[in-house]
Order: C-alpha cells, then structure tokens, then sequence
C-alpha cells in the first residue's frame, strides 16, 4: 500500500516549523528546524514515505521556497490562503507547533484553502511591476507636496496653462512668485519629480524588454485601451487565465464583482469585494475608464446604465466586470510563458 506523509510547514525567516503526520492523522514529528531545503528534508526523510504532500502559508519567501521544494525534492507542495487558515483554528492562541500541525492536517484531509503558486518567471515579473508601483507612488507624493506649497503660499496657478504640462512645469521653476525659502523647497521638489519621472521611465523601459516575447501581453495589448503598463500588471497579477474556471471568477480575484449579501428572502449586493489586489483593480478600473471612451460597445452599455440613475462609479465598475468576464473567454485557452529575458 502508498505511504503518503502529510507535512505542515510554518514559515518563518530564519526557521520553518516543521510538521509530520501521518495518513491515520498520528503526528509523527513537529520542530523547528533551519530555513532550508535540506535541513526540511533531513527532518522528514527519517520517515519512511513513497510520496510527500505538504503545504505552506503564502507569504513573503514562500513561493519560492514551495518551488525549490518541489524541484529539488519532488514534494506535492501547495501555498495556502493565510486568511481561511487563520479562520479555520479557532482559538485566540498562536503558536508555530500549532500553526503547522493545523497545516499538516488540513492537506491530509484535502481542505487546504488553495493559493496559486506563479511559476518563477511570473513572480519575477511580478517584482518588476511592484517596484515600478513604488516609484509611482514616490512620483505622487512629490506632486502632492508641491501643491501643498503652492496652497499654503496662496499661488494661483495661470489660468490658460494645463497642471503638469511641460509648460506649468517650467511656470512653477522659474515664475511662480515663491518666498525665498518656498523656492528653495520648491527647487529641491523639482528634483525629486524630475529624478522619480526617470527612474519610472528607466522601469518602464525594462518591463518593456521583460515581456517582448510574452505572446499573452501581445494579445492584451491588441485590445483596445490596453497598453504596456496594464498589460504587465495583468500578466503579473493575474498569471494564466486558464486558472480561473470561469470569467465570473476572474472578475471576483480583481475585486470588481459585487459582494453577495443575501439573507432568507432578501437578496441584495453589498458593494465591491474588498479582498482583492487594490492595483490590479485600481489598473482595471483605469481600463473601464478608457473603454467606456474609445469602445462603442462598453459606452453604450455605460450609457444604458447611466440612464437608469447608476452613479458613475458603479457604471464604471460594471463595464469592468463585463469586460473582464468577456475577456476570459478571450484568453484562457492559449497561456504563454512570460520571456526570461534579464
């Protein structure tokens, strides 16, 4: 008969709890031991087993450590949800012995509350996106402290020139009539725009390179109002579409569904799912905008729902949400490998 060991795996920086049982449900071993392959393998290999089947929480490390598991060792390693799990114990108390004997025991009796694990090349790009994100936000917050000088000096941009041109920019450097100290602030503000608006190019440029043979950005990039930064936020947010058993699936991961809030009789939404990737919904959202401005198709059903009194933002989470639902029938049939290009 197949002996299987069931292994629970609390992760940790410098350790991982380890946790053995058996297919009866007989805990077999639980210790900590190093964050490494071998020292994970060396506390389970005492045991006699013709397969491995272990799970681990997702979260920082993990992923990798669950593949190179999987590589090197043959394990059936899978990542689980760390919020389901949590739910799932019951007690106020925390502990690692705890942590990974409820790990073992789940992926024993098969409910393990399943995340997908993204190949490496996806968690690579994945990187690259969230680095691009952090520049972003570096960017944003720059241009908020200049207009919060510009405020606090009671200057008024000119009326015939547009915030943020190449012209307001050159207006705000050399024009704006700043207190002596307010322009040196101002100066050093311009700086970092100047020195963030690169560096966004320089990633940008890079994410460019990443995904030149990724046949699945070509074909997001065909859509129209899809471009290079929203294509490389889906590839690395979303994966495969062929993950997702159906479009309505899709749209629940991104966070543009309505959340059931159905009780007996009365059947109601409770607005937008808030358990999602806020800037993979924040990019679609972005996405809808632009349909609904250049597609005839997502504008008139925009149209259609503004003049049922919908206020603007459920139009525009409602054509993303058909939209992407759409879009997996588009998609999940043909999933390409993201380029490994440096």
């Amino acid at each position: 008969m197949k002996r299987v060991l069931y292994v629970g795996l609390d992760y940790h920086q410098n350790s991982v709890q380890v946790c053995v049982m058996s297919a009866e449900g007989k805990m077999l071993l639980n210790r900590p031991c190093r964050n490494d392959v071998r020292a994970i393998w060396e506390a389970v290999e005492e045991f006699d087993s013709d397969e491995i089947r272990a799970a681990l929480e997702a979260c920082c490390g993990s992923a990798d450590l669950a593949e190179e598991i999987s590589q090197r060792r043959g394990w059936s390693v899978c990542l689980a949800h760390p919020g389901y799990v949590s739910r799932m114990k019951h007690t106020p108390d925390k502990t690692d012995w705890s942590d990974a004997r409820l790990l073992a025991d789940l992926v024993r009796v098969g409910y393990i509350p399943r995340v997908w694990l993204a190949p490496e090349a996806v968690r690579e790009l994945r990187r690259v996106v969230h680095y691009r994100q952090t520049l972003v936000d570096a960017r944003r917050n720059v241009k908020l402290r200049i207009g919060g000088l510009l405020r606090e000096q009671r200057i008024a941009s000119p009326q015939k020139i547009s915030r943020w041109t190449l012209g307001w920019l050159e207006w705000l450097a050399t024009s704006a009539p700043l207190s002596p100290e307010g322009r040196w602030v101002m100066d050093r503000y311009l700086e970092e725009f100047e020195d963030a608006k690169r560096k966004v190019a320089v990633c940008e440029k890079h994410l460019e390179k990443i995904v030149a043979d990724d046949r699945l950005v070509g074909r997001l990039m065909e859509q129209k109002g899809i471009g290079l930064i929203t294509a490389c936020v889906m590839r690395a947010e979303i994966g495969q579409f062929d993950r997702f058993r159906n479009g309505k699936q899709l749209s629940h991961f991104v966070g543009l569904s309505p959340r059931n809030a159905s009780s007996g009789e009365r059947q109601a939404d409770a607005g937008l799912i808030k358990g999602c990737n806020r800037m993979l919904r924040a990019v679609m959202v972005e996405a809808a905008h632009r349909l609904m401005r250049y597609e005839k198709k997502w504008s008139d059903l925009a149209g259609r729902l503004r003049s049922r009194g919908k206020p603007v933002p459920v139009v525009v989470a409602a054509v993303g949400n058909r939209w992407l639902r759409w879009l997996w029938h588009q998609m999940h049939e043909q999933p390409q490998p993201v380029s490994q290009a440096a």
